[in-house]
């Protein structure tokens, strides 16, 4: 029997109880506003949002066009790096730069080419007037003996008395060697060159004037030979000049030198 005035005391186990259908009723709303918390966001929300899309897409379109036709200046393509060469690429390319004559360098030789033939000429000259006006009709005269002799004769052919009856060709061939000599001196920059050029040059004229200028007429005149070696052919310094100057045009070529200074190979 308990003292008066105290409480009944509590059954056992009444903490771990499980809880009545009101509790979890009450936790019921608390879930739900969770999960309502969490949805994505409803057609209201995402009106809202409508207006500040078309506001920026209206703002982008608002903008000033450019005139028609302006277009912007095209930027300098960069240099692409080039593709390294490989070992079998080498050779080729080494091949073709060979090939290639160098730049043509030097000042232009025109005028030794001039002073040349201007000296060609004058001597080819001088020395027939001379020969001529001592010499012709005469015996001659013995410079060495019998193995050189001075005196003069008339040659209606080209060089050291060949081609007889081909007066009139042999000037138009002149004629031609001289506009040829002519067209490369635009471009002559080598000094072996101009020499030989001007060996040429100073001798077709020489010979050239003896065509147009002596008996027996224009183009079919004669050529003065005078120097007389012996068991040779008579000839004059115009056909000397021509012939130096051709062999000196022959080894030039076979040097690989070009008139313009370059240098071919082959």
């Amino acid at each position: 029997m308990s003292p008066a005035g105290e409480a009944p005391p509590e059954p056992t186990g009444a903490s771990t109880a499980p809880p009545s259908e009101p509790a979890k009723a009450a936790k019921a709303p608390e879930a739900a506003t969770a999960t309502e918390t969490a949805a994505p966001p409803s057609e209201p929300a995402k009106a809202a949002k409508a207006p500040e899309t078309a506001t920026a897409t209206g703002t982008a379109e608002s903008r000033p066009t450019e005139p028609a036709g302006t277009t912007e200046p095209a930027k300098p393509a960069e240099p692409s790096a080039a593709a390294p060469l490989t070992p079998e690429d080498r050779p080729a390319e080494e091949s073709a730069k060979a090939a290639q004559p160098a730049p043509a360098t030097g000042p232009r030789r025109v005028g030794l080419l001039l002073v040349v033939a201007a000296v060609a000429y004058l001597l080819d000259l001088g020395s027939k007037m001379l020969v001529v006006a001592k010499l012709e009709n005469g015996p001659g005269v013995e410079v060495v003996g019998k193995l050189l002799r001075l005196y003069v004769i008339r040659n209606a052919g080209a060089a050291f008395s060949m081609g007889q009856a081909l007066t009139v060709f042999l000037t138009l061939i002149a004629v031609v060697v001289i506009v040829v000599i002519a067209r490369m001196a635009r471009r002559l920059r080598s000094l072996p060159w101009a020499i030989a050029l001007g060996l040429l040059l100073g001798g077709a004229l020489g010979n050239l004037t003896d065509r147009i200028f002596r008996k027996p007429g224009v183009f079919r005149g004669e050529v003065v030979d005078f120097i007389a070696p012996a068991h040779y052919a008579v000839f004059n310094l115009a056909d000397t000049a021509i012939v130096c100057g051709g062999i000196l045009v022959v080894l030039l070529s076979f040097r690989g030198l070009n008139p313009d200074g370059t240098r071919h190979r082959d």
